[in-house]
């Protein structure tokens, strides 16, 4: 459904501005019904069943990977990947006021601003809320069993806290790089708008250069995290990590 909307979306945009000169969302163009469908369903609706499932997944292999690996010293430390999830939460809807009431959207330039305040409040904002939650409900030391070998690995709370934080911090700084690749506001997409002088085969050879070049980054960032993470805890420390990088 979504696809079919989201072409009703681009359909309505390319008659309404390109064929007839009409602006976007007029009530002149009758398209305009689809065309806000098409915002909703796949901009809104999309986004948020996409990143719910990913965050769902994430915390239940979690959980089945703390259970399998003998992770039994008490129930609360069974629960550690869903207390993670729930501080993310609590921490994003805390954020969201600072758009709302300090740095409020007055004009289109301040989006972009608002945007990266709530991303860097609410990933400081859950570190601080993982580490004490990390020394409420797990205990001292918790022995789990490695993926290879069968030398117990000593879980303490600073360590699953240290596997959470390389995901939140890693998720950070794959948004801030995805907006510096992906912003008007700076470089590359004005390089690449730029381009387009030239001609489209110009414009397509900078775009896909531009497109890999974006992707340098967060692959580093990623594999790092990995690593990290699973030299710390074995795989249970990557579970942790992938539930950090959805929390923010």
């Amino acid at each position: 459904g979504g696809i079919y909307t989201k072409a009703a979306d681009v359909g309505a945009d390319l008659v309404g501005k390109v064929v007839h000169g009409i602006p976007e969302d007029d009530p002149r163009n009758p398209a305009t019904i689809a065309d806000n469908v098409g915002d909703n369903v796949g901009d809104v609706a999309g986004m948020g069943s996409d990143l719910f499932g990913s965050f769902a997944e994430a915390t239940c292999a979690a959980l089945l990977l703390g259970n399998e690996l003998g992770i039994s010293a008490s129930w609360d430390a069974m629960c550690f990947p869903i207390i993670v999830t729930a501080s993310g939460i609590l921490t994003s809807l805390a954020c969201s006021f600072l758009a709302t009431n300090l740095w409020t959207v007055k004009t289109e330039a301040h989006v972009e601003r608002a945007l990266k305040v709530q991303l860097i409040s609410t990933t400081i904002a859950n570190l601080g809320a993982v580490l004490l939650m990390a020394y409420m409900f797990l205990p001292a030391e918790a022995e789990i069993l490695p993926i290879e070998g069968t030398d117990l690995i000593v879980l303490t709370p600073i360590m699953a806290w240290g596997c959470v934080s390389m995901g939140a911090v890693g998720g950070l700084i794959i948004g801030l790089v995805t907006e510096f690749y992906t912003s008007h506001s700076y470089g590359p997409v004005r390089e690449l708008a730029n381009s387009c002088k030239t001609g489209a085969a110009t414009n397509m050879i900078y775009g896909i250069a531009l497109g890999y070049k974006s992707t340098i980054i967060p692959v580093l960032i990623l594999s790092s995290v990995i690593y990290g993470s699973f030299i710390t805890a074995d795989v249970y420390g990557v579970s942790l990590a992938a539930i950090g990088f959805l929390s923010n």
